[in-house]
Protein backbone atom coordinates (compact mmCIF):
# COMPACT_ATOMS: atom_id res chain seq x y z
CA UNK A 1 0.00 0.00 0.00
CA UNK A 2 3.32 2.25 -0.21
CA UNK A 3 2.16 3.47 -3.88
CA UNK A 4 -1.31 5.25 -1.62
CA UNK A 5 -2.18 8.65 -1.31
CA UNK A 6 -4.38 10.39 1.22
CA UNK A 7 -6.29 13.23 -0.02
CA UNK A 8 -8.61 15.55 2.13
CA UNK A 9 -10.54 17.59 -0.22
CA UNK A 10 -11.48 20.76 1.80
CA UNK A 11 -12.70 19.88 5.11
CA UNK A 12 -12.30 23.84 5.92
CA UNK A 13 -14.19 25.97 8.76
CA UNK A 14 -16.66 27.36 6.97
CA UNK A 15 -18.24 23.72 6.30
CA UNK A 16 -18.66 23.77 9.84
CA UNK A 17 -21.31 25.11 12.55
CA UNK A 18 -20.82 28.64 12.97
CA UNK A 19 -19.27 28.41 9.21
CA UNK A 20 -20.40 30.11 6.13
CA UNK A 21 -21.74 27.19 4.11
CA UNK A 22 -22.67 24.23 7.02
CA UNK A 23 -22.68 21.05 5.46
CA UNK A 24 -25.20 18.58 6.82
CA UNK A 25 -23.32 15.86 9.06
CA UNK A 26 -19.81 17.39 8.74
CA UNK A 27 -18.42 16.31 11.98
CA UNK A 28 -19.03 12.88 12.01
CA UNK A 29 -17.82 12.78 8.59
CA UNK A 30 -14.81 14.39 9.76
CA UNK A 31 -14.23 12.51 12.72
CA UNK A 32 -14.25 9.50 10.24
CA UNK A 33 -11.71 11.65 7.97
CA UNK A 34 -9.65 11.91 10.88
CA UNK A 35 -9.40 8.13 11.77
CA UNK A 36 -8.27 7.53 8.05
CA UNK A 37 -5.90 10.47 8.72
CA UNK A 38 -4.53 9.06 11.77
CA UNK A 39 -4.34 5.22 10.03
CA UNK A 40 -2.23 7.08 6.88
CA UNK A 41 0.19 8.75 9.01
CA UNK A 42 0.97 5.36 11.32
CA UNK A 43 1.80 3.80 8.43
CA UNK A 44 3.79 6.79 6.98
CA UNK A 45 1.95 6.65 3.85
CA UNK A 46 1.48 10.44 1.57
CA UNK A 47 -0.96 12.43 3.17
CA UNK A 48 -2.20 15.45 1.12
CA UNK A 49 -4.95 18.26 1.89
CA UNK A 50 -6.40 20.35 -0.74
CA UNK A 51 -7.72 23.70 0.31
CA UNK A 52 -10.77 26.05 -1.50
CA UNK A 53 -10.26 29.75 -2.31
CA UNK A 54 -12.46 31.64 -4.04
CA UNK A 55 -10.96 34.29 -5.76
CA UNK A 56 -12.43 37.18 -4.47
CA UNK A 57 -13.67 38.44 -0.43
CA UNK A 58 -17.17 38.73 -1.26
CA UNK A 59 -17.15 34.75 -2.09
CA UNK A 60 -20.15 32.68 -0.31
CA UNK A 61 -17.46 31.18 1.75
CA UNK A 62 -13.92 30.32 1.70
CA UNK A 63 -12.97 33.90 1.36
CA UNK A 64 -9.24 34.59 0.49
CA UNK A 65 -7.44 34.89 4.13
CA UNK A 66 -10.69 34.06 6.14
CA UNK A 67 -11.09 31.99 9.25
CA UNK A 68 -13.29 29.94 6.96
CA UNK A 69 -10.97 29.27 4.38
CA UNK A 70 -8.74 27.67 6.68
CA UNK A 71 -8.87 23.70 7.24
CA UNK A 72 -10.71 22.30 10.33
CA UNK A 73 -8.45 21.34 13.24
CA UNK A 74 -10.40 17.98 13.13
CA UNK A 75 -7.61 17.06 10.11
CA UNK A 76 -5.30 20.23 10.83
CA UNK A 77 -2.21 19.60 8.70
CA UNK A 78 0.61 18.48 10.21
CA UNK A 79 4.55 19.97 9.37
CA UNK A 80 5.61 18.09 6.29
CA UNK A 81 1.94 17.57 5.10
CA UNK A 82 1.49 19.04 1.73
CA UNK A 83 -1.51 21.74 1.04
CA UNK A 84 -2.77 22.56 -2.41
CA UNK A 85 -4.60 25.48 -3.04
CA UNK A 86 -7.42 25.29 -5.64
CA UNK A 87 -9.50 27.56 -7.17
CA UNK A 88 -12.04 25.12 -9.10
CA UNK A 89 -13.95 21.98 -7.62
CA UNK A 90 -11.57 19.58 -9.18
CA UNK A 91 -8.63 18.89 -6.90
CA UNK A 92 -6.36 18.48 -10.14
CA UNK A 93 -7.46 22.04 -12.43
CA UNK A 94 -4.47 24.27 -12.39
CA UNK A 95 -2.63 22.82 -8.85
CA UNK A 96 0.49 21.13 -8.71
CA UNK A 97 -1.60 18.28 -7.49
CA UNK A 98 -0.81 15.57 -10.19
CA UNK A 99 2.81 16.18 -10.32
CA UNK A 100 2.78 15.99 -6.31
CA UNK A 101 1.41 12.53 -6.78
CA UNK A 102 3.32 11.09 -9.41
CA UNK A 103 6.46 13.13 -7.95
CA UNK A 104 5.92 10.31 -4.94
CA UNK A 105 4.94 7.16 -7.21
CA UNK A 106 1.32 7.31 -6.09
CA UNK A 107 -0.63 5.12 -8.57
CA UNK A 108 -4.10 4.77 -5.83
CA UNK A 109 -6.11 7.06 -4.09
CA UNK A 110 -7.81 7.45 -1.15
CA UNK A 111 -10.99 10.51 -0.58
CA UNK A 112 -12.30 11.91 2.09
CA UNK A 113 -13.55 15.37 2.45
CA UNK A 114 -16.66 17.62 0.99
CA UNK A 115 -19.05 18.26 -0.81
CA UNK A 116 -20.38 15.04 -2.22
CA UNK A 117 -21.98 16.68 -5.62
CA UNK A 118 -19.02 19.03 -6.10
CA UNK A 119 -15.33 18.77 -5.46
CA UNK A 120 -15.51 15.19 -4.47
CA UNK A 121 -17.47 14.59 -7.59
CA UNK A 122 -14.89 16.50 -10.12
CA UNK A 123 -12.12 15.12 -7.73
CA UNK A 124 -13.07 11.64 -8.01
CA UNK A 125 -14.12 11.42 -11.50
CA UNK A 126 -10.48 13.48 -12.86
CA UNK A 127 -8.46 10.91 -10.60
CA UNK A 128 -9.70 8.03 -12.46
CA UNK A 129 -9.36 10.12 -15.63
CA UNK A 130 -5.62 10.24 -14.84
CA UNK A 131 -5.36 6.38 -14.66
CA UNK A 132 -5.48 6.36 -10.37
CA UNK A 133 -7.20 3.92 -8.64
CA UNK A 134 -9.64 5.62 -6.22
CA UNK A 135 -11.40 4.70 -2.92
CA UNK A 136 -13.84 6.83 -1.95
CA UNK A 137 -14.84 6.56 1.90
CA UNK A 138 -18.37 7.65 1.83
CA UNK A 139 -18.30 8.49 5.59
CA UNK A 140 -15.98 10.49 5.72
CA UNK A 141 -18.04 12.53 3.09
CA UNK A 142 -20.85 15.66 3.43
CA UNK A 143 -22.84 17.53 1.79
CA UNK A 144 -25.79 19.63 1.74
CA UNK A 145 -30.12 19.50 0.86
CA UNK A 146 -29.95 21.07 -3.02
CA UNK A 147 -32.66 22.64 -4.74
CA UNK A 148 -34.02 22.06 -8.09
CA UNK A 149 -36.31 22.61 -10.17
CA UNK A 150 -38.70 24.17 -6.84
CA UNK A 151 -37.52 20.81 -5.04
CA UNK A 152 -35.62 20.40 -2.44
CA UNK A 153 -33.40 17.47 -2.20
CA UNK A 154 -32.22 16.80 1.11
CA UNK A 155 -28.47 15.84 1.75
CA UNK A 156 -28.79 12.19 2.44
CA UNK A 157 -30.12 11.63 -0.63
CA UNK A 158 -27.70 13.92 -2.83
CA UNK A 159 -24.85 12.22 -1.02
CA UNK A 160 -26.79 8.73 -1.48
CA UNK A 161 -27.20 9.64 -5.24
CA UNK A 162 -23.28 10.54 -6.24
CA UNK A 163 -21.56 7.71 -4.29
CA UNK A 164 -23.77 5.75 -6.05
CA UNK A 165 -22.55 7.09 -9.42
CA UNK A 166 -19.18 7.29 -8.10
CA UNK A 167 -19.13 3.51 -7.27
CA UNK A 168 -20.80 2.54 -10.32
CA UNK A 169 -18.32 3.17 -12.95
CA UNK A 170 -14.97 5.26 -10.60
CA UNK A 171 -14.32 4.78 -7.37
CA UNK A 172 -14.70 1.66 -5.14
CA UNK A 173 -16.78 3.02 -2.22
CA UNK A 174 -16.64 2.00 1.19
CA UNK A 175 -17.43 2.91 4.98
CA UNK A 176 -14.24 4.61 7.05
CA UNK A 177 -14.61 1.22 9.65
CA UNK A 178 -14.00 -0.75 6.16
CA UNK A 179 -10.82 1.39 5.00
CA UNK A 180 -9.30 0.56 8.58
CA UNK A 181 -9.38 -3.46 8.04
CA UNK A 182 -5.51 -4.73 7.11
Amino acid sequence: MTDRALIIVDLQNDYFPGGRWELVGIEPAAANAARVLATFREKGLAVIHTRHEFPTADAPFFAPGSGGAEINTAVAPREGETVVLKHHPNAFRDTPLKALLDGKGVSALTVVGAMSHVCIDATVRAAVDFGYEVTLVHDAVATRDLAFNGAVVPAAQVHAAYMAALSFAYATVISADESLEP
